[in-house]
């Protein structure tokens, strides 16, 4: 008899085709079951689905079958991430339109995934460069200008000048741009920013919802990006007033501090520079050093280990206490967005002012005192940190210093020179980008009416799709007529449309809530709609997005809660989220240079779907990193043609049973007892491990030992009806709970054993408590803690019959002859230690 090979591209392109035609995996709103929305992070479309994408989609692929398995309504969606720099530099790159590019990769990607058999609902597909999706982006951009939640505004920017546009600071990595690791430079314009900062308080309390649901790693990122800082501002009057400023305001955690100010350092960008320098003798002097600084990397500039760099500026600012002169300095680690632009100098209680004190030649003044002992400013070696009491403090003299910070605080509001407050880290998101693939941003600018918003009916703000993209990278759009050029909404005369265009990060802020009903055309939303399906359930992806994209869609949502499109009670968009790890290679990173890289398309031709599904979920619990075996994908497949060998060799006696479909009368010999008994086993380790924790790795291996049983027993069991039965059952569970892991292989089995109905509608097994009971039980035997041997004993044994047996058993009886049995330890269903001498 000829064997019948397991041929996954016949199987796997029958059951693909099938879910097309069937629409298997679309969802509603409309239904009664409770609902679960599982979520992986969308891609951007670069023509080529790559290893982490397997894994990550695998992920949530398994999380979606085991839900809909488990009676959940599952909505599993999956679009595009289609604007943005990624797109247009690679269209560039090839001498392609990007549209072209992008709609041509669109379709490449979804052939593949749809080749790995996931169950996506396609009839929500979006792409985020589809008018119909950022028409609303438009209008959401036109709200919360309406709110004062969008502004315009000119300070310094990132400035990447190989993508030719700004970039946000969550964007800079390293002093690097995200995308082609160009230095980033420091460059003055005027952009457009969503007021991120109104949101800080919510954003950095609501992580606390999140504790249990998110990785700890990502909160401690985000709080630390957040970074709340509690304090005062105090108010420096200045010696002579510039230009109607009289004051520099600085922020401080330590109001506590203040007496023992002996300088202020100011940003180099600070705006009261020029003025302050007017007429210094060292004025040019001063403008190096702000040139020289201003283009130093942002982070260099914050870090701890970066060497402090000064240089006075000539102008002296007003103690608010002592009305004494405080010179007034420039500092190359103060930034002109971060706080005021400005910090008081602080050199016994500070280290970094220390350090730049003692540079500089700067005073040190002592005025807070560890109890008992006085500090000596002149032979301090290192800030004095630690709590104590306020010494040369005047009226605080003899205060502890954290009762202090209270009081100095109450003290500069009662004068008018300062209030306690708070301080984020956090600054505002630029979203201007100066490229042309992206959503425009629907803004005129008009000589009679200044900036005018477009009006809500004339949204979408269409970008223009005939034009020649440069191959600098620089955006047509300005010099583009049929767009720029316009009439004013207002009074309807010529005026000129925003040329900037949105950053892609805002596309993805609020994508997953158009999933809940993607292809209404008279709004974004179906408020029912999101109601039932938000927050997303389970979302997965990689923890690179822990700021970017994580942050900003929590702000959007409590943003968009508050403009009336969201539930009221909505807080957060992703209760769970799952960071999945790299797929690596020789212990790299895959990358075409390394020369690395395994495709994915390759491993599916050779090994099929299934095969490359199970390998992603079984060589690592899905937060590791894993590195890509060939070794590792031929045992994934070798076990696969095992399944498919094991059925078809005993299809003959194959019963259409479903999983655990076997009774305990069925099981009436001890080897079919052991067989159901490990079924149910399985199905409540594989239940446990794939419903609860995602350890898909242990849930696989579980399955495997099963297989392996089976095998083994196999032989043993005889033909009758009742161990047809129970081996039947047993196939049943094997192919139910692989179905979400390797669904293709598992259907065509599930098909030709006998069902009518899919596999992927069948409830998940329920695993039986009596089934899981074991009738005999191997007992370690120890003399004086070494073993000696084992006995099979009843699995309800007591103690008194563990140790009866024991003491009979003739190995026992070996080692303990010409010896006096002590004591008899019985640890039951474990072991029974005989102590002798």
């Amino acid at each position: 008899m000829t064997q019948e090979r397991y041929n996954p591209q016949a199987i796997e392109e029958k059951w693909q085709a099938r879910w097309r035609k069937e629409n298997a995996f679309a969802s509603t709103h409309e239904s009664d079951k409770p609902k679960y929305y599982v979520l992986e992070m969308f891609p951007y479309p670069s023509g080529n689905i790559h290893m982490g994408h397997v894994r990550n989609y695998s992920i949530g692929d398994v999380v979606a079958r085991c839900k809909r398995m488990q009676g959940f309504n599952v909505l599993h969606p999956m679009g595009w991430d289609a604007f943005g720099l990624p797109a247009e530099n690679a269209a560039i790159k090839h001498h392609v339109h990007p549209a072209q590019w992008t709609y041509a990769n669109i379709d490449n990607m979804r052939a593949q995934l749809q080749r790995l058999g996931y169950s996506y609902d396609w009839s929500r597909e979006i792409a985020t460069c589809r008018p119909e999706y950022y028409r609303w982006e438009q209008m959401f951009f036109l709200r919360l200008l309406e709110k004062g939640l969008v502004y315009r505004k000119k300070a310094p920017q990132n400035w990447c000048p190989s993508c030719h546009t700004v970039l946000a600071n969550e964007q800079v990595i390293d002093g690097l741009c995200w995308r082609c690791d160009s230095r980033v430079e420091q460059k003055d314009l005027t952009q457009w920013f969503l007021k991120i900062t109104a949101y800080g308080d919510e954003l950095l309390a609501d992580l606390s919802r999140l504790e249990g649901g998110w990785p700890d790693r990502v909160l401690a990122m985000q709080r630390n990006w957040i970074g709340k800082s509690t304090g005062a501002a105090i108010s420096f009057g200045l010696e002579k007033s510039i230009g109607g400023v009289r004051g520099i305001e600085v922020f401080t955690t330590r109001p506590d501090t203040v007496f023992g100010v002996t300088f202020m350092t100011l940003a180099p960008e600070h705006p009261l520079v020029e003025k302050l320098i007017e007429g210094y003798e060292k004025a040019g002097d001063v403008r190096a050093f702000v040139e020289r600084i201003r283009n130093m990397d942002r982070l260099d500039r914050q870090s701890d280990t970066l060497e402090k760099e000064g240089i006075f500026t000539g102008a002296y600012a007003l103690h608010p206490f002592t009305g004494q002169r405080v010179p007034l300095w420039l500092g190359n680690f103060v930034l002109a967005d971060y706080g005021t632009g400005a910090v008081m100098g602080v050199p016994a209680h500070d280290q970094r002012d220390f350090d730049f004190a003692r540079k500089y030649g700067l005073p040190v003044r002592v005025v807070i005192s560890p109890e008992g002992r006085q500090l000596d400013p002149q032979n301090m070696t290192e800030a004095w940190t630690e709590p104590g009491i306020m010494v040369n403090s005047g009226s605080f003299d003899g205060m502890p210093n954290e009762d202090g910070k209270k009081a100095v605080a109450e003290a500069l509001d009662k004068d008018g020179k300062g209030k306690a407050t708070t301080q984020f880290r956090l600054r505002d998101w630029n979203i201007s980008r100066q490229r042309f693939w992206g959503a425009p941003i629907p803004v005129i600018y008009c000589e009679k009416c200044g900036v005018v918003p477009e009006k809500e009916e004339n949204l979408p703000v269409l970008l223009p799709l005939d034009v020649k993209v440069r191959d600098d990278g620089r955006s047509p759009l300005p010099e583009t007529p049929s767009f720029a050029d316009c009439a004013c909404p207002c009074c309807g005369g010529p005026a000129r449309r925003e040329t900037d265009t949105m950053d892609t990060f805002v596309e993805s802020s609020w994508y997953f809530a158009r999933y809940t009903d993607a292809r209404d055309d008279k709004a974004p939303f179906k408020p029912e709609a999101l109601q039932y399906w938000l927050p997303v359930d389970q979302y997965i992806g990689g923890v690179e997005h822990a700021i970017l994209h994580l942050l900003y869609s929590r702000f959007f949502t409590k943003v968009l809660r508050d403009l009336g499109f969201f539930p009221k009670d909505l807080a957060e968009p992703f209760t769970n989220l799952l960071t999945q790890g790299m797929v690596l290679k020789d212990g790299g990173k895959m990358s075409k240079s390394k020369g690395n890289v395994v495709d994915p398309t390759e491993m599916i031709k050779k090994y099929g779907a299934d095969t490359v599904r199970l390998f992603c979920l079984f060589a690592a619990p899905p937060e590791r990193d894993f590195d890509w075996s060939d070794s590792g994908i031929e045992g994934a497949s070798r076990f696969l043609a095992r399944v498919w060998r094991l059925f078809t060799e005993e299809e003959a006696r194959l019963l259409p049973l479903n999983a655990c479909g076997s009774s305990a009368e069925d099981a009436d010999s001890g080897e079919s007892r052991d067989l159901r008994r490990r079924e149910h086993l399985t199905v409540k380790k594989a239940g446990e491990d794939m419903g609860g924790r995602f350890q898909f790795n242990t849930a696989i291996a579980a399955v495997m030992e099963l297989v392996n049983a089976m095998y083994l027993s196999r032989e043993k069991l005889g033909r009758s009806e009742a161990e047809r039965r129970v081996f039947s059952s047993a196939m049943a569970t094997v192919l139910t709970l692989l179905s979400p892991i390797t669904p293709h292989l598992c259907e065509e089995l599930w098909e030709r054993l006998g069902h009518t109905a899919q596999l992927a509608a069948e409830p998940w097994p329920q695993w039986d408590e009596a089934a899981t009971a074991q009738d005999m039980l191997t007992v370690a035997l120890q003399v004086n803690g070494k073993l000696r041997g084992t006995l099979e004993v009843p699995a309800g044994a007591d103690k008194g019959a563990l140790e009866q047996a024991a003491l009979a058993d003739p190995a026992v009886q070996r080692h303990t002859a010409d010896l006096t049995v002590r004591k008899v330890v019985v640890v039951p269903g474990k072991l029974v230690n005989i102590v002798a001498n």
